[in-house]
Formats: structure tokens, sequence, C-alpha cells
């Protein structure tokens, strides 16, 4: 089977493969160190887009097409990362319910 990647706009994210870490362990913190990184990544561009607003309002800046595609980045990279959220407590929740 090929690996899947899908590109985010972020960092592109690869099919979880438990051989590779040493089991649940090495899952875990692999997993955990890639929502670190697309977090502080989300982040990244939130400040991007703030700074280059705050150029344009204070008329440092006159390209108003990179603000917006910076203010647009954000708010995909954002509601990316809201999605995901969700489908970790979906999923979270989904475990909780089923029976032992």
């Amino acid at each position: 089977m090929k690996d899947i990647t899908i590109e985010s706009g972020m960092q592109a994210l690869t099919p979880f493969s438990p051989q590779k870490k040493g089991g649940v362990e090495g899952a875990q913190g692999s997993f955990r160190k890639m929502l670190q990184t697309s977090i502080a990544e989300v982040n990244q561009l939130q400040n991007a887009a703030d700074n280059s607003i705050e150029q344009l309002v204070a008329g440092r800046s006159r390209n108003l097409h990179e603000t917006m595609i910076a203010m647009e980045k954000a708010d995909i990279s954002f509601r990316l990362m809201m999605e995901v959220r969700n489908k970790i407590i979906e999923a979270y929740n989904e475990v909780m319910r089923m029976q032992v």
C-alpha cells in the first residue's frame, strides 16, 4: 500500500506506522509532536497575518493583496486545526462509548 501524503499548507501529514517508533509509546509521542508542530505553525500564520494588518494600517505597507493572502492562510489553517480537533474529540468519545 502506498503512503498517502496530505498537503495541509502547513506540513505534510503521513499515515501512522506503529512499527517505526516502537509501539504505543512512540505513537503517542509522534502524534503529540505532530500536533504541537501544527499548532505552532497555525500560531505563526496568525501572528504573520496580525503583523501584516498592523503594517497596512500604520501605512508602512501598501500591499493589500499580501495582507489579504496572509489573513486567508491564517483563517484556513485555523479552520483546518479546528476540524482536526473536532475529529479527535469525536474519536475519543467513540472509544469511551465502547463496551469492554
